[in-house]
Formats: C-alpha cells, structure tokens, sequence
C-alpha cells in the first residue's frame, strides 16, 4: 500500500526501510534536501544513518504535502517539539481514512501533551496509534530482531498497523493502553539521562540497577496518575524500553547524561551533535507535568537540577540517596 512517513531522522528513516522492505509504497519526508538527496541518489541516509543501505524502493521528497497526499499509513517521526506544526502545515492533505502512527516520544513543551493528543487535536476525527518500544534505529536497519508495541482506541487501526510494519525480524504487539505506551516511551529518556550521569560518575553496576528499577516506579505511579495501566510499565514500551535506553551504548540520552557526569556542561554536550536527545526536552515537561497530577518524581527532579539549575552530578546524586527512608511499595 501507499504509505508516508514524515522525518527522516534515524528512527523514521529506519522505519521507512521497514516498510518498504515490507512491500509497501514508501515515500519519506525529509526537512533537509541533502538527506533528500542522499537517500534518492546513494539509496543512504549518510547525515542520519550512515552506513545503511536503505530499499532501492524507498523514495524521499521535500515536500510534505506531496509525501502525505493520498497515503493510506502515515507515520509521524519527527522531534516532538516539532510535531504541532508539521502536522498543522499538512493536515489538509492527511487522507481521513489514514491510520496517524505517532513514533515520536515525548511531551510537548508547555501543554505537556502526549504526541498521539497533539496529532488528535491537530486532525479532529483521526484515527492514532502509538508505536513504541525497546528499538535503536541502527539495529532496525540492520535487521535485526526487534519487537515493538503499538497501541490504538482502535483495534482495527492497531491490527492494520501491526500489520504493515511486522516482518520476520520486526514483530509489532497491540496494545489498548495509549497513554501508557507512549508515557513509556517518553519517561524512559529521562531516566536515560539519569542512568548516564551516574555511569560518567562512576558510580558502577548497583547505582545504575537501582536507578532503572526506581526510574520504572516513578514512570508507572504518574502513567497511573493519568489513567494508563501499571501492567503497561512492565512490557515492551517501559520496562523494555527502560533497559535499552538506560543500557545501551547507542543510546543519545545515555550519551548526554554519561557527558555531563564526567562534568561537561550541556551546552557543549549539545553542540556536538546534530540528533536530538529527547530526554533533555522531556526532563522539565516530565516534571510539570508530575507537579500538575501531585505525583512524587525525585529521579526526574535530580535531572532537572542537573541540566539546568546547575547543581553538580555527584551532588545530586548523593541527594537521592540521603531523601527521608520509605517502603520501597507505594501506599
């Protein structure tokens, strides 16, 4: 079938791979005409992934309306500072019937919305999934197993986009739970950051155990807060997710966080790199967002400190092990 998918970052470029492997018509939005470019002409996405040999099939325009226009799947992979208005510049041309995949995590700043409610608000009547899990871009092109979730209110929509991306070395589950599965995938770049801080520190193997395990506690009490589901937490897209991001060495927010424990500012952190580590822009919508529904979020709350309110890493992290002694199960 006709499918979009709109940001030709890693993620979405690994996607459109996928898709286009699958069979499917795939045309992939890309921002910058050099990675248009690229992608038609060395079938590579050198500025984003390099070294991937992407499907001869896959074309890439730098037109969004002409990438969107008449696709049966659209899938959004952009920043998620960004989506608002990608998604308000090409509504017009999102065809009614289309399933919207959202493959974007985060929060948007200031109305601390999930992705799938921005595109919601964005395309009244639409028809969303949300697709997350334990998935680094690379991996994917290289084809290697990967297996992810994606949620809808819809288990038409979810089933029809399982569907499409599913292939012998990406298996896609269903899932009912929106706002868990994409609070998940948004949280776990928070405590990436976290996990990182403390590696740079050298803190060792217990601290960063111990930072996942409380990190998962904090992402399931505020997904409970907003109605998600708590068995949500321990699936694909957040304790499965938790542990790639916090673990693996191609991790952008693990990077940024084991930087700035080793005492780098995130200033120059930043510089170094063009692709966005969504934990850093998550980090302060994470904490408002806690403050709004009263949730208790002390691991995120250390990061903000550290990234902008310039407390030291060791010293912040020294603060979480000396707060008031509790039960490790909240009441």
């Amino acid at each position: 079938m006709r499918c979009a998918v709109v940001g030709a970052g890693a993620w979405g470029t690994a996607l459109a791979d996928l898709l286009a492997r699958n069979g499917h018509q795939v045309t992939l939005w890309a921002y910058e005409p050099d990675v248009v470019q690229a992608i038609n002409e060395k079938h590579e996405n050198v500025r984003f992934l390099a070294g991937h040999r992407l499907a001869p099939t896959l074309t890439a325009v730098g037109d969004l309306h002409k990438a969107v226009d008449g696709a049966e799947l659209v899938t959004l992979a952009t920043p998620s500072q960004v989506l608002r208005p990608i998604v308000k510049s090409a509504r017009t041309s999102f065809r009614s019937t289309a399933p919207i995949v959202i493959a974007s995590k985060g929060l948007e700043p200031k109305s601390l919305a999930l992705m799938t409610e921005v595109a919601e608000e964005e395309i009244p009547g639409a028809t969303v999934v949300a697709l997350s899990g334990p998935s680094f871009a690379a991996e994917v092109a290289k084809c290697q197993p990967t297996a992810v979730v994606v949620a809808s209110k819809s288990a038409n929509a979810a089933a029809f986009t399982q569907r499409a991306f599913s292939s012998p070395y990406f298996r896609a589950y269903t899932h009912t739970d929106v706002t868990g599965v994409e609070l998940g995938g948004a949280l776990k770049n928070v405590m990436a950051v976290a996990t990182g801080i403390s590696e740079g520190l050298g803190l060792g193997f217990n601290a960063r155990a111990a930072l996942i395990t409380r990190g998962l506690a904090e992402m399931t009490r505020l997904g409970v807060a907003l109605g998600a589901d708590q068995s949500t937490f321990a699936g694909l897209a957040g304790l499965g997710d938790l542990v790639l991001t916090c673990t693996g060495s191609l991790s952008r927010n693990r990077a940024v966080g084991l930087e700035l424990g080793k005492g780098r500012k995130l200033e120059e952190v930043l510089k170094e790199t063009e692709t966005v580590a969504e934990g850093v822009v998550t980090a302060q919508s994470a904490r408002e967002l806690a403050a709004r529904e009263g949730v208790e979020m002390p691991i995120v709350d250390t990061v903000n400190r550290v990234l902008f309110e310039g407390q030291p890493a060791r010293s912040a992290i020294a603060a979480l092990m000396t707060r008031e002694l509790r039960s490790e199960v909240d009441e």
